[in-house]
């Protein structure tokens, strides 16, 4: 068996773009002070299916706290969602963001075209590769803003691209502060490195599903993003995990029977954190038998949750591994991000697939096509 110890430091040899986008002293494809202009719009909408918006999607939900803008994330074939976004009576004040690396993708080109009398010259930015694409062209024959898209990160490898550092610039955020201690972190193995027995655990053992047991709803965006990153990166030739995103404690009460009394199948990612909620219950009105929760807070009381979670995981020895949020800031998301995009690269090597391509996806596509012409 190939170690994780031998091929940890070649894990982003096949992908050079990709490792350089980590450094925050690296040459952008675009430039900061061409898109401040930008920076006046209060609503932005993203245009944008998979890694081209999962994780700026992320980013916004995470950092919520610190950001003053409204974002419109659209993702989705959801005619609902889209007249929902109230336009008609301030469409100056909108800045649309369409993402696509080919410049092809059907829902964002359908999402766009809603709103086709609305993008002017100064309200757009596109990011595509500069290629003979639908996104591109629109680019040139309208004079909007065009981002060339890095056409060696694929979209669920971006977000330390112009994909994702776009956004986030224009969230207020400072996108140099986001990567700036990345490569210290990444060249720290121990803070990245599945430990040998997880790591045995999970590709010697008949593992088949992944859940993410959160207790942290500002994760829930990012733990799709991770969803992505696994499915699209490990499911090939009959091989990958199923990753499940759960939301605890709500899950206490319709998947934890199955979780810990059903097929022995699973890995846990149990996350949690120290956020601090101030809300004190008051038991009194509900009598003794609700006694022990007097004057616990939030917090205190989905902590003492996860402990019980955790604690019975052990006993059951269901295998899991823990992930505390200390703090909700850049660091910490980037810390994250790159985290998972280093173990997925890791894992597909010792699974003996490859990390960047997704050809089963693509099949679906050119059907897709198909069935439309």
């Amino acid at each position: 068996m190939v170690t994780t110890n031998s091929i940890e430091n070649k894990v982003f040899d096949e992908n050079p773009s990709l490792f350089r986008s980590l450094s925050d002293k690296k040459k952008n494809n675009f430039n900061f002070n061409e898109i401040k202009k930008f920076q006046k719009f209060k609503t932005v909408v993203i245009i944008g299916m998979g890694g081209s918006i999962l994780g700026s999607k992320a980013l916004y939900s995470f950092l919520r706290h610190k950001i003053k803008k409204n974002f419109i994330f659209i993702d989705n074939l959801d005619f609902k969602l889209l007249k929902s976004v109230n336009i008609k009576k301030n469409a100056s004040k909108f800045l649309f963001i369409i993402i696509s690396k080919s410049g092809n993708t059907t829902e964002t080109i359908l999402n766009a075209g809603y709103f086709k009398n609305y993008l002017k010259k100064n309200n757009v930015i596109i990011i595509s590769e500069k290629k003979n694409n639908s996104l591109s062209n629109l680019a040139k024959n309208k004079n909007f803003f065009f981002i060339k898209h890095n056409p060696h990160i694929g979209g669920r490898y971006s977000i330390f691209s112009e994909v994702g550092m776009v956004p986030a610039y224009l969230m207020g955020l400072n996108p140099y502060k986001i990567k700036k201690k990345l490569l210290q972190f990444y060249k720290n193995k121990k803070n990245l490195v599945l430990s040998k027995k997880n790591t045995k655990k999970l590709y010697q053992k008949k593992i088949k599903t992944l859940v993410f047991f959160n207790y942290v709803p500002r994760l829930n965006d990012f733990l799709f993003w991770c969803q992505q990153l696994l499915a699209e990166s490990l499911g090939k030739n009959k091989k990958g995990f199923m990753p499940v995103i759960s939301n605890a404690p709500k899950d206490h009460h319709s998947l934890m029977q199955l979780y810990l009394d059903g097929p022995k199948d699973k890995f846990f990612y149990v996350f949690s954190s120290k956020n601090n909620n101030y809300f004190k219950f008051n038991s009194k009105i509900f009598g003794d038998k609700v006694k022990f929760l007097n004057k616990k807070n939030y917090e205190q009381i989905k902590n003492s949750q996860k402990k019980a979670f955790t604690e019975v995981l052990k006993t059951s020895k269901i295998p899991f591994r823990e992930f505390k949020i200390n703090s909700f800031d850049e660091k910490t998301i980037a810390d994250l991000f790159l985290l998972f995009i280093f173990e997925t690269i890791l894992m597909a090597k010792l699974m003996k697939v490859d990390a960047f391509d997704q050809p089963a996806v693509e099949k679906v596509k050119i059907l897709t096509k198909k069935f439309l012409t």
